[in-house]
């Protein structure tokens, strides 16, 4: 429900934006600015940048007096795989606009992706479809959401270090940032974890559901921040914690919840022929649909409140830009409350299949 209802103000702003860039066609008749862009261009090429993973960590960007562009921030290392290992910097890319030279060898930043060029012009071959195909290497480049991950970590690893550590001190009693935390944990235990898992079993998987809560719930709040680092827009990261999830629910699956799948008890045999290929399909739906959940809402709010923020630009008066913004910020309080229960829906339906793999059936 949430995905559907997210994708409709998204026709609207769309539509919304073609009708602001018709009028300011009209207007100013189809003038650049000193750049070279259109505001429209600027705004959707902002957007982008926001969304997409990057191999330097970029803070912001400003323009000088004389229109020159700068990029505030540090680059990360490339690492790729291409007759040998190569390693060099990101800023030899220089955000994209020249081609970098290793060991002999020449390689181009398009379309955030690193192909081999034959010569220092950089040029890009494409097919009939507009599709690059120059030879990719293997990439193992620290990126942005790599990055991202270690501090996600390096956070976590301090909140409940510290948790810890307060406990030993002041027996077994909360303080500092775990009198925050500790109602947090006690929540996904006694309404996540007990209620799907069951008393007997849901010890074994604490240690999983609390680190998928808060790792989602807090890059999820980091993606709204200005800087743009998006994990969870990110489908491979969506589809590794999908996969960490099938993987302990198949390991972990008992006797019972396989017979469910393969042979299930009380049903006719012909039935349980044309419904085993179903139930074992199903296994690979499920998490399937953790990914997709988790990526499309995230993806479609982000697009939705970076547009509107574009509005502000793009509507040269005070009342769209007022009414933008107002709308902007509604939105913005919206998405705290979607970071938490996005984070919130992917541990309850994890539990729930960790319930469904280790429940035990009686049949008499």
């Amino acid at each position: 429900m949430h995905r559907k209802i997210a994708l409709k103000p998204l026709n609207l702003i769309l539509f919304l934006l073609t009708i602001v860039s018709y009028g300011k066609e009209q207007d100013h008749g189809h003038e650049a600015s000193n750049s070279g862009k259109t505001t429209e261009a600027e705004v959707k090429e902002y957007i982008q940048h926001h969304l997409k993973d990057s191999y330097d960590f970029n803070l912001f960007s400003y323009k000088t007096d004389a229109g020159e562009e700068k990029h505030v921030g540090f680059p990360l290392p490339v690492i790729l795989w291409d007759n040998g290992l190569k390693l060099f910097s990101s800023s030899k890319f220089h955000h994209g606009e020249t081609v970098a030279e290793v060991d002999g060898s020449y390689y181009k930043l398009y379309h955030s992706k690193i192909y081999k060029v034959a010569s220092p012009d950089g040029e890009i071959i494409e097919d009939d479809h507009h599709h690059p195909i120059n030879e990719k290497p293997l990439d193992f480049s620290i990126t942005k959401n790599v990055v991202m991950i270690f501090m996600v970590f390096a956070i976590m690893f301090f909140m409940f270090r510290r948790m810890a550590m307060a406990y030993k001190k002041n027996g077994r009693m909360p303080k500092g940032l775990g009198r925050f935390l500790e109602p947090i944990v006690l929540y996904v235990r006694d309404e996540i974890a007990i209620p799907n898992i069951g008393e007997k079993h849901y010890k074994r998987y604490m240690s999983y559901l609390l680190t998928v809560f808060f790792f989602v719930w807090i890059v999820n709040l980091f993606g709204l921040t200005p800087i743009g680092m998006n994990l969870t827009n990110n489908i491979a990261v969506t589809l590794c914690l999908a996969l960490i999830t099938y993987f302990i629910t198949t390991f972990s699956g008992n006797k019972n919840y396989w017979k469910h799948i393969f042979w299930m008890p009380g049903v006719p045999v012909p039935m349980k022929i044309i419904l085993a290929p179903i139930e074992l399909l199903g296994t690979f739906i499920k998490p399937f649909a953790l990914m997709i959940r988790l990526y499309a809402n995230i993806t479609a709010g982000h697009v939705v409140l970076m547009s509107i923020i574009g509005m502000v630009f793009l509507l040269e008066n005070w009342l769209g830009s007022s009414l933008s913004f107002l709308l902007a910020f509604v939105l913005g309080i919206l998405e705290l409350l979607v970071a938490a229960l996005q984070a919130y829906i992917f541990t309850v339906l994890s539990a729930l299949y960790f319930g469904m793999a280790v429940e035990e059936h009686d049949h008499h």
